[in-house]
């Protein structure tokens, strides 16, 4: 069917005197005609060189620097924005007509030895860098399996900045520990705006491996409309960021266990300042059932159906959905310092967890209105890298620490338990995942048998859907070839006004 359409539109083509393969190369003039207002990926050793001379030049503040789309640029070190109101984007982005995959490719391509080496794909960070903005890239740090490289983040922006700007943004595969960071610099950086960005892959799920989704440490700045999906570390991490507003983000745990959701537990470098952060209408979204049990172990016990659980894959969990204070992820490491003056209310939560919530070593918070989804688990056991002496409280919702929760307002649902380094927990055999909602057992056997080619979870062929498919196939078939044939016929009348056109107005000269 492939050739048939091919040789089809090539006659097409061909009656219409097009040259099928004419601008195909990249000196064509139809890619020039293409490409005058981006930027080059070739030669590829002096994209960043390039690109940074433009950044960089006398008088370039507000200069906006166009990527081709549908095309990779490997850079061999940082893209540097150096002067306010400068812009990195993809050529005819923001558009409702093109497609987001059309988004052009920034890769690191810098290289890394002992560990150390190129992480850094966009650097935002320049003293001279008010009103910067990466908008509509795909930003590829290409660390695929190996460790972690020391150093940035793929996107470091912020410093001693305000109003910089992220959005549309796909960031992905990070060398190093965050997908997306937004530095405090004195901490004067204020006013960044993220959103509407699709973030991850970020990190592993291995010990020490991980990596952010998003980092923020800028004051008064908005994080919304994002979709954070494998992140390892934290989804969205706040470094204190005093008077921001994270809402309205999707946060999946899919392929691997992430750490935390939304992470508010960092001292440093704001001391403990979480004064008008509010953290509201997000969804953290844990692992769902990949499977109907793990191998080697019995299904749930469930003869009434009513549980709808399975087993992961990949024991894709989130540790904790929404982490409060120092002492819940560090344990003692920061004694009893506290985080303070956050509102963290109206989240959803469904899939699997430890837990949906938990705090410890906070003061002045209002946490209230969270929401605990039908199709939600909450699992896990004390893993190897558990205390000895801390006493980890089984899996459930909602967890604090009394006597380290001052004069703060917590939902009720909320138990007393010792809340120290909760992180530590693993699931085992034991442990059972909900199906995502919409999903069950009997869709997984239905997409399966689907595959061998039956439509009945039973195996067996279904002769009446088989014969609907077959007289759909030949309908097509028979519908395409009629166009085709009428494409044809058209264009051989228009060709043949084409040159008749052509031989009078050669006449007139």
């Amino acid at each position: 069917m492939f050739s048939t359409r091919f040789l089809s539109a090539f006659a097409l083509l061909s009656l219409l005197g097009v040259n099928a393969f004419e601008g195909s190369g990249q000196n064509s003039r139809f890619f020039k005609r293409q490409n005058t207002d981006c930027i080059s990926p070739d030669p590829q050793n002096t994209i960043a060189d390039r690109i940074n001379a433009i950044l960089n030049a006398p008088n370039a503040a507000g200069v906006s620097v166009k990527l081709c789309p549908n095309t990779e640029y490997l850079i061999l070190s940082p893209l540097k924005f150096g002067q306010p109101k400068q812009e990195i984007i993809t050529l005819g982005f923001p558009s409702p007509t093109m497609n987001m995959t059309s988004r052009a490719i920034i890769k690191v391509g810098g290289p890394v030895a002992n560990g150390e080496g190129h992480t850094i794909a966009i650097d935002g960070t320049c003293p001279t860098c008010d009103g910067v903005a990466l908008r509509y890239v795909q930003i590829d740090g290409d660390r695929d399996d190996a460790p972690p490289t020391k150093g940035g983040a793929n996107i470091e922006m912020g410093g001693d900045n305000e109003g910089q700007i992220i959005e549309g943004v796909r960031s992905f595969n990070p060398r190093s520990w965050s997908c997306l960071h937004l530095a405090e610099g004195p901490l004067s950086c204020s006013g960044a705006l993220i959103q509407n960005n699709d973030i991850g892959p970020c990190g592993q799920d291995s010990f020490q491996q991980w990596a952010d989704g998003i980092s923020l440490s800028c004051k008064n700045s908005i994080v919304r409309n994002n979709y954070i999906t494998g992140a390892t570390d934290g989804g969205i991490v706040i470094f204190g960021s005093p008077g921001s507003h994270v809402y309205n983000n999707t946060i999946e745990c899919k392929g691997a266990m992430l750490l935390g959701g939304i992470n508010l537990v960092d001292y440093d470098p704001w001391k403990g300042d979480y004064t008008g952060v509010v953290v509201e209408n997000n969804t953290i979204l844990g692992g769902f059932a990949t499977n109907v049990s793990a191998p080697g172990a019995a299904a749930p016990d469930d003869p009434l159906g009513e549980l709808e659980l399975g087993w992961n894959n990949e024991t894709a969990f989130i540790k904790i959905g929404i982490a409060m204070g120092p002492r819940t992820w560090f344990g003692d490491r920061f004694g009893m310092s506290m985080t303070f003056g956050a509102v963290v209310r109206n989240n959803l939560f469904q899939g699997a967890f430890g837990y949906a919530m938990a705090a410890a070593t906070v003061t002045n918070y209002t946490i209230t209105g969270n929401i605990i989804g039908a199709d939600t688990t909450f699992i896990g056991s004390v893993g190897p890298n558990c205390s000895t002496t801390d006493v980890t409280p089984d899996p459930t919702a909602f967890v604090m620490n009394s006597t380290q929760v001052v004069s703060s307002q917590l939902q009720s649902e909320f138990v007393d338990r010792d809340s120290d380094s909760l992180i530590c927990i693993l699931p085992d055999n034991g442990d059972f995942w909900p199906w995502a909602p919409g999903k069950s057992p009997e869709d997984l056997a239905h997409d399966s048998a689907g595959k061998s080619g039956s439509n009945d979870p039973t195996g067996q062929s279904n002769s009446n859907d088989s014969a609907g498919k077959s007289s759909s196939k030949v309908g097509l078939a028979v519908g395409m070839t009629v166009a085709i044939i009428a494409a044809m016929a058209i264009a051989f009348f228009l060709h043949k006004w084409y040159m008749k056109r052509t031989r009078h107005t050669r006449q007139l000269y």
